[in-house]
């Protein structure tokens, strides 16, 4: 279907308490994932995926993500003048990726919310929401078949994933039908964090979505649910439902790697993983893990 191109919409307004104090001075989202910030990944995935605009929702003590994107003539100078240009490649790189654009949220309300203040750069666009506590490896694209469904069915797409039942509470909840697709589904429920008795499926909303501008209106009468914000999972609920004039709303359910960055002990594994698979520290690193973990 022919639609303008589609933008992307990053939230990064929350406070990063679990991280304290390390957040108190410096965003969650900048803090480093072996050597680049979270934030960064996130934003290449968008760019990978063929979006070139992207809009970070900020917070106050935010400015470390804008002066990320930003040029720095100083260092850049410096180590043109040391001849050190793969770190120069590197700082320009993280500068050249997107075309980045930054709004205050004000008050953190929920991520419907952080939503709802993307509207103005958004418009009448379709876009992709993308939570930086959830990267998704490159090498197991999700967002490019998002956005593929959404052409297809003019729906709204949400990413899905199988999780333990166990903990399924600490997610937003999927009740589907299977369609004539492998792995892409029709979203008849969702239910926000509900207990393991409660819950419609195992599939757990991961931090990826794909929606049209329709659902702009629809957040605006959203009322606040759970924990007194507004809540995304509720405004797609209304979709699912027929609601605000689109097909619906589909998941594709993935199967690949994704690294929870949002809690510190797996924010501290993948670290590891992403490390062990690169080139340059994976082959010394493997042995050192395998020999620390003999000694406990």
């Amino acid at each position: 279907m022919s639609h303008k191109p589609f933008k992307a919409v990053i939230p990064a307004a929350g406070l990063g308490t679990r991280f304290l104090p390390a957040t108190k001075a410096m965003p969650k989202e900048m803090l480093p994932v072996v050597d680049k910030p979270a934030i960064q990944y996130v934003v290449e995935e968008a760019v990978q995926s063929g979006i070139e605009d992207v809009l970070i929702i900020v917070g106050r003590n935010k400015n470390n993500i804008a002066n990320h994107f930003d040029s720095v003539p100083e260092l850049e100078e410096k180590l043109r003048a040391k001849g050190d240009h793969d770190k120069l490649a590197k700082v320009e790189y993280s500068s050249d990726l997107a075309d980045v654009h930054m709004v205050r949220q004000g008050e953190p309300k929920g991520l419907g919310h952080a939503v709802l203040r993307a509207r103005g750069h958004v418009g009448d666009h379709p876009f992709a929401v993308l939570l930086g506590d959830d990267l998704i490896d490159e090498r197991d694209p999700l967002l490019t078949k998002m956005l593929e469904e959404y052409d297809q069915r003019g729906a709204t797409v949400i990413a899905l994933m199988e999780v333990d039942p166990e903990h399924i509470h600490m997610y937003g909840v999927a009740a589907v039908e299977p369609t004539d697709e492998d792995d892409v589904v029709k979203v008849t429920q969702l239910v926000e964090k509900p207990k393991k008795e409660d819950a419609p499926s195992n599939l757990a909303i991961i931090g990826r979505y794909v929606l049209g501008p329709d659902v702009f209106d629809i957040l605006e009468h959203t009322e606040p649910g759970k924990g007194g914000e507004i809540q995304l999972t509720d405004a797609l609920q209304e979709l699912a439902s027929g609601g605000g004039g689109g097909g619906g709303v589909y998941g594709v359910v993935f199967r690949g790697r994704r690294y929870d960055t949002g809690d510190r002990l797996d924010y501290i594994k993948a670290i590891v993983q992403l490390a062990s698979d690169r080139d340059d520290l994976g082959p010394q690193l493997r042995p050192w893990l395998k020999d620390f973990a003999a000694t406990i």
